[in-house]
C-alpha cells in the first residue's frame, strides 16, 4: 500500500442478499492506490461490482471485509466534510427549479451565504458551457445539458475528489464523445480527483490516467493499466494505433466474462 496514496482501498470485499435471500458476493479482496489529482476508470460489465466500489468510497456502503482510507481519514469523515462530488446516471434535476437553482441546492444545504453561492454558480456553469441557460428549466434542456448541470452542482460545493458513476451511459455517441471532451477540459482545470465508473473500454481509455478492470462473480480486480497517451487529449487520439492497442490489452484482461 503505498503511503502517499490520497485514497487507498484495501482488500475490499462486500457480501450482500438479493431480494430473493441469495447471498451475492459483489467484491472480493479488492486493493488500490489512488493518488491526488489522478483520473481513474472503473470498468467492468455488469455485476463487476464497480458501482459498489464506488459507493463504499463515496460512503455510501459499508464493506463486509477491508477498509477504505480518504488522506487518513474514513470516508464517512471525508463525506462529513463536504470533499466528495457526486455525478449519478440520472442527473436527478428538480423541474421547479431553474439550472442556477439547481445548482444553488447542495449550497443552501450547506447554509452558504447569498453572495459566495451566486459567484459559485456563476463560476461552475461557465466551466460547465451553461452561463446563458441559467435561467432555463430541466425540461428545456438537452440530456447532455442536464448532465452538465449536475457537474456543476457537483464542483460547487468545491469537493476535493469527483465520483462519477456511468454519467454518460445513457446518452447517444456523439453526445458522449463531446462530453468526455468536456470532463476532461473541467478536470484539467479543477486538479480534481476523479473516480469513473464506465462499462465503455473505449471512454476509460480516453479519459483516464489508469484502467481498473473489475471482472465479475465475484467481483474482482482483473487488471490495473496504465494510459501512456499524451495529454491533452482530443478525438483525433481515438484513431491512434496506441489507442487501439490499449483497448484491445484492456478487453483481452476481462476474466470471466
Amino acid at each position: 500500500m503505498n503511503a502517499a496514496a490520497e485514497i487507498q482501498i484495501e482488500s475490499v470485499s462486500m457480501f450482500y442478499k438479493d431480494n430473493k435471500g441469495n447471498d451475492i458476493h459483489a467484491l472480493n479482496n479488492v486493493s488500490i492506490d489512488i493518488q491526488k489529482g489522478e483520473f481513474i476508470s472503473l470498468l467492468g460489465p455488469s455485476g463487476c461490482g464497480k458501482t459498489t466500489l464506488l459507493r463504499i468510497i463515496a460512503d455510501l456502503l459499508e464493506p463486509s471485509m477491508g477498509k477504505v482510507t480518504v488522506c487518513g481519514q474514513t470516508p464517512k469523515e471525508t463525506r462529513m466534510q463536504q470533499k466528495y462530488g457526486i455525478v449519478f446516471q440520472n442527473p436527478v434535476l428538480y423541474d421547479w427549479r431553474t439550472v442556477k437553482n439547481n445548482v444553488r441546492l447542495p449550497l443552501e444545504m450547506m447554509k452558504i451565504n447569498k453572495t459566495e453561492q451566486n459567484s459559485r454558480i456563476e463560476k461552475q456553469l461557465e466551466l460547465v458551457g451553461l452561463t446563458n441557460f441559467k435561467n432555463h428549466y430541466p425540461h428545456q434542456l438537452s440530456g447532455g445539458m442536464q448532465q452538465r448541470v449536475g457537474i456543476a452542482r457537483a464542483l460547487a460545493i468545491q469537493p476535493e475528489i469527483l465520483l462519477m458513476d456511468e454519467p454518460f451511459s445513457a446518452l447517444d455517441e456523439f453526445t458522449r464523445e463531446k462530453l468526455n471532451e468536456d470532463l476532461l477540459r473541467i478536470w484539467s482545470k479543477t486538479n480534481k480527483t476523479v473516480i469513473f465508473v464506465t462499462h465503455n473500454i473505449s471512454e476509460s481509455v480516453f479519459l483516464s490516467d489508469r484502467v481498473c478492470v473489475l471482472s465479475p462473480h465475484p467481483g474482482r480486480l482483473s487488471a490495473i493499466v496504465d494510459i501512456d497517451l499524451p495529454r491533452p487529449r482530443t478525438r483525433e487520439i481515438r484513431e491512434t494505433p496506441e489507442f487501439f492497442s490499449l483497448v484491445s490489452k484492456i478487453r483481452n484482461s476481462f476474466e470471466g466474462v
